[in-house]
């Protein structure tokens, strides 16, 4: 491919694998490999046990009989047909015995049963998208490759699309390959995280274990760095529209989230958002207040100093600890001596905590009980 090489090795099991790095990384390269619109100048590809790309082989299947499904930025429905016609499309490899109740379990999964009289140009940008995640599901695929599928959605659009597609790989035992440069996104989504940069794989692993790394930084973005958590629902605050969340035993407060109490929440806390103190504060108006250690320090060349903690578990509470970043000045760690090993109080802003990228890890299906 030029002077661009591409080494990567995915094990997309269950769930979610997120490809993500800046434009021109190459993630949508990887998803067109995949897809067989793109062929590789060596190397294999696999799905399972099928091999649909091995050079050394001469192994080198068509796109339609690659068994992917295909979500795109853009939802390319045929503008001819209606929506109901542009789902039954893709069903020509389906089990004939199969192909009513999946439609009709599609339609209700992504909310499309109002729609299917209505051709694409009669929707919205996420009722398009909806009904390209569709088509693309009931082709029975073995792997959903979806390329920046919100990327042309505006805020609002893209938080009503979301829950749609975090459910996709439970309810549908279909592993999914998702590529984006929106953290929220990923952050919601993901269950693996793949970094790439350049063409490689620069980290690959569980979501929170790589955005706490500050070597990655310069690669997931220094201005929109950050740490993800995982605490659990404790209760729901609704005179004051908060949540109440339990990490590793310390109590911590977010805008509220439509999940059940006990339910695992995801959540990403960015580095400019945490301040630090050596001793608890009082009478502050910031609700979280988590003790922790320091684990490493980046000074850099700039004004600001990296801070990657770990949060210390509760007393009697078992778990590891949590990473978490915080960015203050080099005159602030000078003054407080920060140095590896030193124990810290970090304090988070209820409101700072971002809620786009809120999510429980069941995918967000479970609603919290009153």
């Amino acid at each position: 491919m030029g002077d661009f090489a591409l080494e990567v090795e995915i094990d997309a099991g269950p769930g979610v694998t997120a490809l993500f790095g800046r434009s021109g990384a190459g993630k949508s390269t990887i998803v067109n490999m995949l897809a067989g619109l793109v062929k590789p100048d060596r190397g294999t590809i696999r799905i399972g046990d099928a091999v649909l790309f091995d050079s050394a082989r001469g192994i080198d299947l068509p796109p339609d009989r690659r068994h992917v499904g295909y979500v795109f930025q853009d939802a390319r429905l045929f503008p001819h047909m209606s929506v109901e016609r542009n789902l039954a499309y893709g069903m020509g490899r389906m089990d004939p015995a199969h192909r009513s109740p999946q439609f009709a379990r599609v339609v209700e999964m992504l909310g499309l049963g109002a729609l299917l009289k209505r051709r694409p140009g009669a929707l919205s940008g996420g009722e398009r998208q909806r009904v390209a995640i569709g088509r693309a599901l009931l082709s029975n695929p073995r792997v959903l490759l979806m390329d920046e599928p919100l990327s042309s959605l505006d805020a609002q659009r893209k938080s009503e699309i979301l829950p749609y597609v975090a459910r996709l790989a439970t309810d549908f035992a279909v592993p999914v390959i998702y590529v984006s440069h929106a953290v929220e996104e990923v952050v919601r989504l993901a269950d693996t995280l793949v970094l790439v940069s350049g063409g490689q794989i620069a980290a690959i692993g569980a979501v929170e274990d790589v955005m706490g790394r500050l070597d990655l930084a310069p690669i997931t973005g220094r201005y929109e760095a950050g740490a993800v958590l995982t605490p659990r629902v404790a209760g729901h605050v609704d005179e004051h529209r908060l949540t109440r969340l339990d990490l590793l035993g310390h109590a911590m407060f977010v805008p509220q989230v439509d999940l059940r109490h006990g339910e695992t929440v995801r959540l990403r806390v960015r580095a400019r958002d945490v301040s630090l103190a050596l001793t608890p504060p009082q009478g502050t108006s910031i609700l979280n207040i988590l003790p922790a250690t320091v684990r490493e320090l980046d000074a850099g060349s700039g004004p600001h100093v990296e801070v990657a903690l770990d949060i210390r578990p509760g007393h009697g509470e078992l778990g590891a600890p949590q990473p978490l970043l915080a960015r203050v000045t080099h005159k602030s760690m000078t003054d407080m001596k920060l140095e590896p090993g030193t124990p810290v109080h970090a304090l988070i802003k209820a409101v700072a905590i971002d809620r786009h990228s809120l999510g429980g890890l069941g995918h967000g299906t479970q609603r919290k009980e009153r």
